[in-house]
């Protein structure tokens, strides 16, 4: 809202001019002082006659302190002492930011939370006319709503639904200021804090539940393994060549990595014939590495 404004620079150079030229003429002794006198009342009444309104306002005139409508954008005239511009309303989007501090949530947790609310003047008259001061009434109003919806929810649900805690407060305001000739157009919850004991504690409980997880996950693969497992072992009990095909694939796989070690029970040794295979295995490494040797010193 922008308070009243009787001289512009129209005026003002209007005014400079009718007293320049009353000046001039006492000065010429064309007229005499008093004559002087009433050309600057003259100029100053005309002067005040003359307003200006940007182009995002509306000027409130009032007639002997009746309300007889609006005027601008723009140049506008009215009649000097009988009529007056109470203020120049702003229609353009306003930004009001909101603190809700130490506010209580539905399970008694306090919280820091701050908004802002995107509101503009629709109807200039019932602005003007049904409420005082409607900057701070929106104001007022939103930090209450604010209050009361943060009341409404859970902690849990106050950081996971904010856009439904905005709805709800964006409701609250419209249904208030609605009279007004305002409207509440968007309703953004910036930020929300919480108590510092609160977010560690929070913290560690959502660590504990990622590890729980983790071992819910570990666990279930386990068990896909051992059914897997279960499922193989149906295949290989009634057919042993393809049982002493897979130890053998087994053994090449473990042996052919250079300076590993493969622990294989005796057991296996004995029913796959492993032991013979492994030694030929490690014969033919010998007798190749022999035969490096060899070629290198021939050389």
């Amino acid at each position: 809202m922008k308070t009243t404004n009787y001289f512009n620079p129209v005026s003002v150079t209007l005014f400079c001019v009718l007293a320049a030229v009353c000046g001039a003429l006492f000065y010429l002794q064309i007229i005499n002082l008093q004559i002087l006198g009433g050309g600057l009342l003259f100029s100053i009444l005309i002067a005040s006659s003359i307003h200006i309104a940007d182009q995002w306002e509306k000027a409130v005139v009032l007639r002997m302190g009746k309300f007889t409508g609006l005027k601008g954008p723009g140049f506008f005239l009215i009649i000097p002492i009988i009529d007056r511009v109470d203020n120049y309303i702003d229609q353009r989007v306003r930004v009001t930011s909101i603190k809700a501090e130490e506010t209580l949530t539905k399970d008694t947790v306090p919280v820091n939370v701050d908004a802002v609310v995107y509101w503009t003047v629709w109807d200039v008259e019932k602005a003007a006319l049904e409420v005082q001061d409607y900057e701070q009434a929106v104001t007022y109003i939103a930090q209450t709503g604010l209050r009361d919806t943060i009341g409404k929810y859970e902690l849990s649900d106050l950081l996971s639904d904010r856009k439904k805690i905005s709805s709800e407060l964006q409701f609250i305001l419209d249904e208030h200021t609605n009279p007004w000739g305002i409207t509440c157009q968007n309703v953004g919850i910036r930020d929300i804090i919480i108590p510092k004991d609160l977010a560690d504690s929070m913290s560690k409980q959502a660590q504990a539940q990622r590890e729980r997880q983790a071992r819910v996950i570990l666990g279930t693969a386990e068990t896909e393994i051992a059914e897997k497992f279960a499922e193989a072992s149906l295949q290989y009990i009634n057919n042993p060549v393809a049982l002493h095909l897979r130890g053998m694939n087994m053994l090449f796989e473990g042996l052919k990595e250079k300076g590993s070690m493969v622990i294989v029970p005796s057991s296996a040794l004995d029913s796959m014939n492993l032991g013979a295979m492994g030694g030929l295995i490690s014969l033919a490494k010998a007798n190749e590495q022999e035969n490096s040797a060899q070629n290198g010193l021939g050389k």
